[in-house]
């Protein structure tokens, strides 16, 4: 094999559309670009959400709260959602995401347990994050609430 024997696979590239050589290409004389108008002309077009003048819908319509780029978003799991599990299972995020236990799975900071809800079984909870309630609640029933760090 040499490099001047090689060329693309059957079927991978298209002939270059060849245009303004004459009548019998298909492509002669306007070059597919019809009669006179912003279109015909040469760098013609609008650029994408021109409305031919109008105010924009982008300007129209008012600007509406406000996303921190710089937030940290946690996977909220209630103890609800852990009331449920056998006595002595070991909860993280990645068992969260497996067992569908929050409602959100993100790719997030870690996971954040709250406490709405009640256990009464003993679990091994690793979070990075746990509200005071949660924490005590965990321990209360003779679990563990570890947190790790992210």
């Amino acid at each position: 094999m040499r490099i001047d024997t090689l060329s693309p696979a059957e079927g991978a590239t298209s002939r270059v559309k060849r245009l303004g050589r004459g009548i019998g290409s298909g492509h002669g004389k306007t070059s597919g670009k019809g009669h006179k108008g912003q279109w015909a002309r040469s760098g013609g077009g609008v650029r994408p959400g021109f409305e031919g003048g109008q105010m924009p819908i982008a300007r129209r319509v008012p600007k509406r709260g406000f996303h921190n780029k710089w937030a940290t978003e946690y996977t909220i799991v209630n103890l609800s959602q852990l009331e449920k599990l056998p006595a002595g299972t070991v909860v993280d995020f990645e068992y969260v995401s497996k067992n569908n236990l929050a409602k959100q799975v993100k790719n997030s900071a870690g996971l954040k347990v709250l406490g709405k809800g009640e256990v009464k079984v003993a679990l091994t909870v690793k979070a990075v994050k746990f509200s005071e309630t949660a924490k005590a609640a965990i321990e209360k029933a003779g679990g563990k609430a570890e947190i790790i760090g992210k």
